[in-house]
């Protein structure tokens, strides 16, 4: 039985993930941590991780950005791993990240979801086969009209994915609106498509002469990262200090 401590516990993601965590056998959410204290959880809820009084293998945190160097500071002075969920940090936010995974295990990944990160080995795979034969390679992400950033930072990650199997030797496009010239061979171009209420669609598109193979995945709810985490959760507990991703916890599979 793995017992978790939910940071962020009564966000939407940490909802999500507990009632996840309540049909599953194995793994237990035995503290939460959130300054809003108004839902009835089954399990205590702190307003600091500091404050946390139970016994506890790992944390899943779904936070916020301003709430990551104070937990990776407790990470890494009690010994606690930590599946980091939270996106949007800072340069320096990394290299904290990158500084506590030398004392504790550190697990922390673009997208939790374990179709997304099984799209990247495939992703380099089919670079690897395409890009040599004149295959032009576009992505396309589609998110809620609520979503700050875009690019997605999963879409940038199945670029770096494609690029990595082509020497890191192409350049990525945003927006082609303000030149007029022909598609140059070393880009990958990645657009951006916001409305609604869209989880999270990503397509991978690798257009030749006469053919167009596609690479696709669409989360129709965030079940899908909550249920990732759970499973990196299972994989980090125990593990030794370094800096995991969700290929370690494939990988395991």
């Amino acid at each position: 039985m793995t017992k978790i401590v939910m940071h962020g516990c009564n966000g939407h993601m940490g909802r999500v993930i507990t009632d996840l965590c309540e049909k599953d056998n194995n793994i237990e959410i035995v503290a939460g941590v959130d300054k809003f204290q108004g839902i009835d959880n089954k399990y205590p809820v702190f307003d600091s991780i500091e404050k946390v009084d139970v016994d506890f293998d790992v944390i899943i945190d779904f936070s916020n950005a301003a709430a990551v160097d104070g937990l990776l500071s407790y990470a890494e002075n009690n010994n606690k791993p930590v599946v980091l969920c939270t996106t949007g940090l800072t340069d320096e936010m990394i290299n904290h990240v990158d500084s506590a995974s030398k004392k504790t295990a550190i697990l922390r990944s673009a997208n939790m979801s374990l179709g997304i990160n099984t799209l990247f080995d495939l992703c380099k795979k089919a670079t690897q086969v395409f890009a040599d034969a004149g295959f032009d390679i576009e992505i396309v992400e589609k998110h809620h009209n609520q979503k700050l950033d875009a690019p997605s930072g999963t879409a940038l990650a199945l670029a770096d994915a494609c690029n990595e199997a082509l020497d890191e030797d192409y350049e990525y496009c945003y927006n082609r609106a303000d030149r007029r010239e022909k598609r140059p061979k070393n880009e990958i171009g990645i657009s951006a498509v916001r409305g609604g209420n869209i989880v999270g669609e990503h397509e991978v598109i690798f257009a030749g002469m006469d053919e167009v193979i596609t690479i696709k995945h669409t989360a129709y709810s965030k079940g899908v990262f909550a249920q990732g985490a759970i499973q990196a959760a299972k994989f980090l507990a125990g593990k030794p200090a370094g800096l995991y991703d969700m290929k370690n916890v494939i990988a395991e599979k």
